[in-house]
Parts: C-alpha cells; sequence; structure tokens
C-alpha cells in the first residue's frame, strides 16, 4: 500500500502561522534536522514555534527552499533572510543570498554576514567589494567585515590568445598567458603554458581561481590533445588532470558550483550534444544530460547561480536554455529571432544576459549585443556601436558592474547602468593575434612580468 501524503509541519513565528513538508525542512535545515531527530515534544507533535525569527524572513526561507527566487531589495528583507539563513543553517538559502550580492546590497550582507557567521555569504560578498569601487568599503560598519575585505586580492583581467604546439617553435611568445596591468597600461606575460597545451579550439574557464584547459587541437587533423592542464597563480604552477571520456573540441568549458562542464563541441568534425562534469574532488568526469541539439562553440554564462548555454538554431533563431543541476536536465529560457550573423560569446550582469554576435549580416568589423532580461524574459538590443578588429574578435569578461572588452586593438571598459554599457575608458589593446579567452584571476601580491611583446597577423 502507497505512502500517504505527508502531513504538513505547523511552524509558528511571530505570531504567523507557516505550514510546511517536513521532508523539505529535514532535508536543507540542520535546525529542523536536530529538532525531529531529538524526539522534543514539538517535534512529536508536528508543531514548531521559533520565537527568535521574524515571519517574513522565514516566508523568504520557504520561498528559496521550494526554489522560488524571491527579489529582496529591502534592507529588512536582506537582514531578515541572513539571520534566517544562520539559525536554521540553510545552505540554500545561504547560497541564495551569495548569488544576490550587488553594488547596492554588498555592503550590508558583508556586515550582517559577519554578524551573523555566514562565512560564505561573507566571502562573496567581501569579494565583489574588494573588486568594486572605493566607496563600498567606506558603506562597511564592523570592524571585521573591513579587515575581512582588506585581506582579499582583487581580481585580474587576464587573456590567452591561440596557442597550439608546433616542433621548433616551442618558444613561442603565443604560448603565453598575459594579465592587464592597470596601473601602467600594460599586458604583462604571467606565466608559458605547458609545451603540450593547445588553446586552439579548447575549452578554458576558471574554477576555484584556477585556470583549467580542456581539448585543445594540434595539426591540421585536428588532434586532440589528450591530457587537460590545470593552472594554480598562487604557486604558478600547472598540473595536469584527465581529458573528457568523450575526445572533443571546440566546446563550450564552464566552471560551475565547484564543478568543470565540458559542454558539446565537436569530435572528427561531427558536432556533439552530449555533456561532461568534471569533479576536481575526485578527479573523474560523468556525463550528465545531453544538449537538446548538437552544438560547437557554444556561449554560455552563469549568473544568479544558474547556468545558461546559448544555441543557434536554423532561420536566424538564437535559443538559451538552462542547465537544472539538481533535475539534470536543459529547460528553455527564450528565444530570439535575430538575423545577423552568428554569437561568438555571452557575459551575464545582475538579471540580465548578453548575447554578443557579429553583425550586422557578415560584417566581422562590428558587433551587436542583445540583452535578455531573466526576470521579465524580455529582449532589447544594446545601442551602440562595437567593434572588433581584424585578426582578432573582441571578448569580454565582467567584473562588478563594470565590463571589460579586449580586442588587438584596445581594452574598453564600459559601466553596466540600466541594461546598457556606458564607456568609461580606453586601455591598450591585447597585443596577440587571433582569437582571445579573457578570464579573472585573483594574483599574488607583486605579481609581475615583462610586457608582453607584439606578435604579426595571422
Amino acid at each position: 500500500m502507497p505512502p500517504g501524503p505527508e502531513v504538513p509541519v505547523q511552524v509558528w513565528v511571530d505570531g504567523q502561522l507557516f505550514q510546511a513538508e517536513q521532508s523539505l525542512l529535514v532535508e536543507h535545515c540542520g535546525f529542523f534536522r536536530g529538532l525531529f531527530r531529538s524526539g522534543m515534544r514539538e517535534a512529536r507533535a508536528a508543531e514548531v514555534r521559533l520565537g527568535a525569527l521574524s515571519a517574513a524572513g522565514f516566508g523568504t526561507a520557504l520561498r528559496v527552499l521550494r526554489g522560488e527566487r524571491p527579489a529582496l531589495e529591502a534592507d529588512d528583507e536582506l537582514l531578515q533572510a541572513v539571520e534566517c539563513a544562520a539559525f536554521l543553517q540553510a545552505p540554500a538559502l545561504a547560497r541564495f543570498l551569495e548569488h544576490s550580492v550587488t553594488s547596492d546590497n554588498c555592503s550590508l550582507l558583508c556586515d550582517a554576514a559577519a554578524a551573523f557567521g555566514l562565512r560564505d555569504v561573507l566571502h562573496s560578498a567581501a569579494l565583489f567589494i574588494r573588486d568594486g569601487a572605493h566607496e563600498l568599503v567606506a558603506e562597511l560598519e564592523l570592524p571585521e567585515a573591513r579587515a575581512y575585505v582588506a585581506a582579499l586580492r582583487p581580481s585580474t583581467y587576464v587573456a590567452v590568445s591561440t596557442h597550439t604546439p608546433t616542433p621548433g617553435f616551442l618558444e613561442d611568445a603565443s604560448r603565453t598567458m598575459c594579465f592587464l596591468d592597470e596601473e601602467e597600461d600594460a599586458w604583462r606575460t604571467l606565466a608559458a603554458l605547458p609545451l603540450e597545451a593547445s588553446t586552439l579550439l579548447a575549452g578554458v574557464a576558471t574554477l576555484g581561481n584556477k585556470l583549467y584547459i580542456v581539448g585543445g587541437v594540434c595539426g591540421a587533423s585536428k588532434e586532440v590533445v589528450e591530457l587537460g592542464f590545470c593552472y594554480d597563480p598562487e604557486g604558478g604552477t600547472w598540473c595536469e588532470f584527465p581529458s573528457p571520456h568523450q575526445p572533443r573540441y571546440d566546446m563550450a568549458l564552464a566552471g560551475f558550483e565547484g564543478r568543470l562542464y565540458a559542454i558539446g563541441g565537436e569530435f572528427q568534425r561531427t558536432p556533439m550534444s552530449s555533456v561532461e562534469c568534471y569533479d576536481p574532488a575526485t578527479g573523474c568526469w560523468s556525463f550528465v544530460a545531453d544538449l537538446p541539439q548538437p552544438a560547437t562553440g557554444v556561449p554560455c554564462a552563469h549568473a544568479r547561480g544558474r547556468l545558461f548555454v546559448c544555441l543557434w538554431r536554423p532561420a536566424d533563431i538564437t535559443a538559451v536554455v538552462e542547465y537544472m543541476v539538481q533535475m539534470d536536465k536543459w529547460l528553455p529560457v527564450a528565444e530570439l529571432c535575430r538575423s545577423q550573423s552568428y554569437g561568438h560569446f555571452m557575459v551575464a550582469h545582475r538579471d540580465s544576459l548578453y548575447v554578443v554576435r557579429n553583425g550586422p549580416s557578415d560584417d566581422f568589423l562590428h558587433c551587436a549585443i542583445d540583452c535578455l532580461n531573466l526576470v521579465t524574459g524580455q529582449w532589447t538590443s544594446l545601442p551602440g556601436q562595437f567593434v572588433n578588429s581584424k585578426g582578432a574578435l573582441f571578448t569580454s569578461v565582467v567584473r562588478g558592474d563594470t565590463v571589460y572588452t579586449v580586442n588587438r586593438v584596445s581594452t574598453l571598459v564600459y559601466a553596466i547602468e540600466d541594461g546598457t554599457w556606458r564607456l568609461l575608458r580606453e586601455k591598450t589593446g591585447f597585443p596577440r593575434p587571433g582569437s582571445l579567452q579573457t578570464f579573472l584571476l585573483r594574483l599574488p601580491p607583486g605579481t609581475t612580468g615583462p610586457v608582453a611583446t607584439a606578435l604579426p597577423e595571422l
């Protein structure tokens, strides 16, 4: 005989009654796990009274635990959520707060997390402040929060261009990673790539302040590099790790929630829909749900703790899909009909995804940018003109409320304001031809290197 429906637990908070599934509370809250395993009278009666929390905060906690994404804008809402996450020992709510950090709330969340002992929320908010405007530090009230931020290192823009191992050219300057010295307005050499590594059609991503390279190719036959390579800026060292089970190149590589995802790609000139996940803790790859269609070179980005991929379909359709980790499924998010060539990357800021494509038509010297609002599901086109350069399509990375676009001609810094990009300043271009991949790393204090020399165009 199948079990009957679960009897909800009645929870009284600040004079207000809530009903919640016991299994939900036990799964997500250390407080309720301890309570229901203790055999206390409240647990046996399936009625709990919480006098230490606010009703609004507990209501927010339930919504998050049930998979909702409430917009927490008022200071009281944020403080109550932090208090609930700490009291209930609810990691899912804490992660939601981590992914909710913005320049509007980072100082408040940093102070609150320091006060309530939510270390992961404190760390995320402090990292955001460290990379943001100086005024954000001044808004902090607690000395321990200010000290925590001061002990962190800011993130640095790092770029790698196309390189493939070639006998006799192992000391080629293209076999290097470079970082942007913003004070001196110069790109400097950070480290040489391993001799066997290739960034040609490779997946490159960061995870846990380490850089990973997977699946580059060598030679005209596109022979896939057998190993993956991981760079740790702490010691300036490289180590090897296994490649995915399925050899692949021209894939998307995403660092997300403590794991790497090798998404799609191509092998022996055949596009693939398979996706693999790598856990650095175990050193193992495993297959997860396939993409809805075979795809190569797909742009990907994560926003608000969600992983998105952009697919291209016939009749000029741009389709954004999301990977749901708990369900192991790819779900559709939005589509756009745009008759402009193809897209070559995507970045995220707050609740917006920015899809950058060549255009209009087959004009490879200009780019068009479309913005998808994840809350409303609406698309808008960014005003202004964005320019590629011959031999180096521009790429981009977001830090705080700024976005850096990098190509051979210039590095442009924009402020992201109300869904538009406002030019702030121009810096020197990246002195390498070919496709670029850019990312952020937190480098040790005093990191320096020789100024990167310009290479001839391909």
